[in-house]
């Protein structure tokens, strides 16, 4: 049974594999605020938790919406960076809308550096903390960035570098950061994938529940770490 005194903070989480994180760690014995733009279905989504879960609307570009959100559940110990968008399925580099490209960067990348910036200042202070940002196969180099999707591979491949860079600032204080690769995900996102979000979600909550003595600053897919 995990510390009932951790307190997780699940960015989209009210579906998905968001709801599939915050349904494990919920179910191992941590607090969790469950965050999504819209409101009533993150606080819907906490009452099917239970007890010492609670909803909260954000809305992860709106620096408002998230300053709002620390000043009212104040710093907590893990943080899983799951909200985002892929909007450009199929397109070219050279040819997509570059208000698409903004749109997805404004959630994929910014949003986790604006949830990074209010919340684990929190975490250093108090000595401990895990940060996990959700990233994709179609960031990494190493896999040679596939996929039809521009704006989604360097909007996640930038959200791997953020997360070395927090890692490095973070480094000797407590605070774990790392990126994971979940696959592919029988999402609304991806329908076809053959993977359930409970089984993408239990690697993520690995890597939120890491032990001390655990990495940071990596790229994880399952266990295993990958090359970025």
């Amino acid at each position: 049974m995990a510390d009932v005194s951790r307190t997780a903070l699940v960015t989209g989480g009210n579906r998905g594999i968001g709801y599939a994180v915050a349904t494990l760690l919920h179910e191992r014995g941590h607090r969790v605020i469950v965050a999504a733009r819209d409101g009533d279905e993150a606080r819907s989504a906490a009452e099917r938790l239970g007890e010492t879960a609670s909803g909260a609307e954000l809305d992860v570009t709106d620096a408002e919406a998230v300053a709002k959100l620390h000043a009212t559940v104040g710093g907590v110990d893990i943080l899983v960076n799951n909200a985002g968008v892929q909007l450009d399925w199929d397109e070219q580099p050279t040819g997509i809308d570059l208000a698409l490209v903004h749109r997805t960067l404004e959630v994929n990348l910014l949003g986790a550096w604006r949830m990074a910036q209010a919340f684990v200042p929190d975490m250093v202070r108090g000595g401990w903390g895990r940060v996990v940002n959700v990233s994709s196969g179609t960031a990494s180099f190493t896999l040679g960035l596939p996929g039809p999707c521009p704006a989604y591979s360097v909007s996640k491949a930038s959200l791997n570098a953020l997360t070395v860079l927090l890692a490095r600032e973070t480094e000797g204080s407590g605070v774990l950061v790392n990126a994971i690769n979940p696959g592919l995900v029988r999402t609304r996102m991806r329908p076809e994938a053959q993977q359930s979000p409970l089984e993408a979600a239990e690697h993520i909550v690995r890597a939120a529940t890491l032990p001390d003595d655990g990495p940071s600053g990596v790229f994880l897919r399952r266990d295993t770490v990958i090359g970025w």
